[in-house]
């Protein structure tokens, strides 16, 4: 129980700090989204190309645990597919599918950096590399899919590739990548300024989720939101166990992996919803209420696997 609260209360105490100081007036929405540039477009890249790139490992890759997340991510996408067909309006279903599987960074490399370390770090940089790709690709589909608006071919590449190209946080993890691969250390000078950025970068992130949590949307999406909580941090972890059971995860990649299937959903959510006319109600809903039951699915992980 120490364990758990040593890795979860420091993490969980800014989010908190960052929502009475938005509730004080202490902050507001437009340095909230000016903070979230920063940590997004510099902050949070800067310090995954520098985690990636001075690894030691000379740009080794996981591939079991890369494969294990991928194939969780993908079943996940695939059940919550299944209950859209069934329960879900065309309105509400990009904005309840991209809660069901995509993740908070910010909170995940906070919780590996108290609990597992450098290592647990480089593993989840790497891994993060591969599934923001693949998350963007399955979640601008469905929202296209199920927008209103008829999307042209050309119209659905483009906002593909943009969704890709133009994501920091992918260019930093391959560029992190390439960089351990090629190089694999910083001159001490460049070392010092990257560390200078994460100690920025957390607590400026972890302020903004709790920013951006808006209570008042739960109370008309409620029911959705609990169930693509459910399904994100219950069956999520459940079927990534599953998953890293089979490609015979072990170690250290096991427990990153674990914590990264407990983790509350993105706060993008939010943006791509509102950029696709999917239910941004939802959708703030959605990343209200899994960031607050995270704390329960972290514990757990944390307690059996910590």
């Amino acid at each position: 129980m120490l364990t758990v609260l040593n890795a979860l209360f420091p993490v969980f105490a800014l989010i908190a700090m960052g929502r009475v100081m938005k509730v004080l007036r202490m902050t507001d929405d437009h340095f909230l989204k000016t903070a979230d540039k920063m940590v997004y477009y510099i902050f949070f890249p800067a310090m995954l190309f520098w985690k990636i790139g001075g690894t030691g490992s000379g740009g080794g890759i996981d591939w079991p645990f890369c494969f294990a997340c991928l194939s969780a991510i993908l079943l996940i996408y695939l059940l919550s597919s299944l209950y859209i067909r069934l329960s879900v309006g065309d309105y509400e279903a990009g904005s309840f599918s991209q809660s069901c599987y995509r993740f908070n960074t910010y909170i995940g490399m906070a919780v590996i950096m108290n609990t597992v370390g450098e290592e647990g770090v480089g593993h989840f940089g790497v891994m993060v590399g591969f599934a923001i790709p693949l998350i963007n690709v399955l979640a601008v589909s469905t929202l296209i899919w199920h927008s209103e608006k008829n999307f042209s071919t050309k119209e659905r590449i483009r906002v593909l590739a943009k969704a890709l190209i133009s994501n920091p946080l992918i260019i930093a993890c391959i560029a992190g990548i390439f960089y351990a691969r090629f190089i694999n250390s910083f001159p001490l000078f460049i070392d010092s300024t990257l560390r200078l950025f994460t100690l920025a970068t957390l607590p400026l992130a972890l302020f903004s989720v709790g920013g951006v949590l808006n209570f008042e949307t739960l109370k008309g999406c409620f029911g959705l939101a609990f169930i693509s909580a459910l399904i994100k941090l219950l069956l999520f972890p459940l079927i990534g166990y599953f998953s890293l059971r089979f490609f015979h995860v072990s170690g250290i990649p096991f427990r990153v992996g674990m914590i990264f299937f407990a983790l509350p959903t993105s706060t993008a959510i939010y943006v791509l919803s509102s950029q696709l006319r999917s239910n941004t109600e939802l959708a703030s809903a959605s990343i209200v209420l899994s960031t607050l039951l995270s704390f329960l699915s972290l514990s757990a992980v944390l307690c059996l696997w910590g």
